[in-house]
């Protein structure tokens, strides 16, 4: 649909405009769009639409006025004119339309009935302005039934739209954010409200937001964390990364971590608490308890499998640790690894024994990080073993755990360093 021309195509239902692709007049992807900016006027007047959050790499959103688009169709947005790449900041009179709206709870004003927003459409009129003329609303359900009947009305037949602390859920707008990477939706999470973070995060279920959590700032984390109660709190750190668990817990406070760790489930406790005793910026600190760890006996069909698993992480997937039983961390005796590339050109029933690489001499738990980021760099390698005295496997560390270590605080949302980094 060209947008600058009246059609019997000029309405647009903003949540289904999530996660459409955006490009310019040649063709070439610019981005996603994220959500929608809007106005409120007097009178109960439609809002106007100002413009569309853009998300463009690296996980940067930005804004583009309205007056930049040129066509939605097909499930695309084409847009015009030079971007301006300073990252979106919210203005005190503007609306976050997928964030602030969807969700709410509004009165309909013919039968004082209240109905919850489960999207909302904007309508170009005759001035090549965009308002949001029409809701689409769901009644309460009644008897069994969760959800009631579904309708769309204007603008004018509601009321309750401002914009302030309420009874708000979540799903509408969870249904905008399910395909996001958890970097993503981190991302997205940043640019709430700290109360309307902690619906999002009450909402999502705890592996999904564990996940988020890991890929969050110190000081984001830690604040969201404290809206949580103490048994989803324990929950959610018992499905993060052990060494993510640990990190956040030496953030919150020692009275508060040993609150956490007594609601936890005992082994993912045991776990976290190990990776507590050791220095921050340390390979004991920034390592993983859960590596691949195979016995010298286990056959080359067996790691791959262990690779292929969903939940591995491209980095500990690079290669698996063969150490003497037990095979959970601490290990018996280490005895090496064996490279993914590796596994890839022998035969599914050889013995990781007979392929075992131990020319390189593992790390322990005590050294610096400069000396972990150096052994990666070394080798062209994507994690490290950490052993201890005893030459048993306590877990690894990998290249991200390493970038994470490097990078300053806040990095995620820093705009200077992102420049920085981008020119080099």
């Amino acid at each position: 649909m060209n947008i600058g021309k009246k059609t019997n195509l000029n309405r647009i239902f903003l949540a289904r405009l999530a996660g459409t692709s955006v490009f310019d007049p040649n063709g070439d992807q610019v981005g996603k769009v994220r959500d929608a900016v809007a106005t409120l006027r007097a009178n109960n007047q439609p809002p106007r639409i100002l413009g569309l959050i853009v998300e463009v790499p690296p996980r940067r959103r930005i804004f583009v006025p309205i007056t930049r688009v040129t066509s939605i169709d097909n499930g695309t947005v084409v847009i015009t004119g030079l971007l301006n790449m300073r990252r979106f900041e919210q203005r005190t009179n503007e609306i976050m339309v997928n964030s602030e709206m969807l969700d709410r709870s509004v009165t309909l004003l013919e039968s004082n009935e209240t109905v919850v927003v489960e999207d909302v459409a904007m309508e170009l009129a005759k001035t090549g302005d965009w308002f949001i003329e029409r809701v689409h609303v769901m009644k309460r359900g009644s008897g069994l039934r969760r959800r009631g009947a579904s309708s769309t009305v204007t603008w004018a037949e509601i009321s309750g739209f401002a914009i302030a602390e309420g009874n708000q859920g979540v799903s509408n707008l969870l249904a905008t954010l399910a395909n996001l990477r958890a970097a993503d939706l981190a991302s997205v999470l940043h640019d709430l409200n700290i109360k309307r973070r902690a619906e999002v995060a009450r909402a999502l279920d705890d592996e999904r937001l564990a996940d988020v959590l890991e890929e969050m700032d110190e000081s984001a984390r830690v604040e969201l964390l404290a809206e949580l109660e103490g048994e989803r709190a324990a929950d959610v750190l018992g499905e993060m990364d052990p060494d993510d668990a640990a990190d956040l817990l030496r953030e919150v406070g020692s009275e508060k971590a040993e609150a956490l760790l007594a609601l936890m489930e005992p082994e993912d406790a045991e776990d976290v608490q190990r990776l507590m005793h050791y220095e921050d910026y340390s390979a004991g600190g920034m390592m993983t308890t859960e590596p691949i760890v195979l016995t010298a006996d286990s056959t080359v069909a067996e790691a791959l499998a262990q690779i292929r698993a969903n939940e591995i992480a491209p980095g500990l997937a690079s290669q698996v640790f063969v150490c003497r039983p037990p095979a959970e961390t601490p290990t018996g005796r280490f005895l090496g690894v064996v490279h993914f590339q590796r596994l890839l050109r022998e035969p599914p029933a050889t013995l990781l024994g007979g392929i075992v690489d131990n020319d390189i001499a593992p790390l322990n738990a005590h050294a610096s990080l400069s000396e972990v980021a150096s052994y990666l760099a070394t080798y062209n390698l994507l994690s490290v073993p950490i052993i201890d005295a005893n030459e048993r496997l306590l877990g690894a560390v990998t290249v991200d755990d390493v970038l994470d270590h490097l990078l300053p605080e806040n990095w995620r949302h820093d705009e200077s360093m992102r420049k920085d980094l981008e020119n080099r």
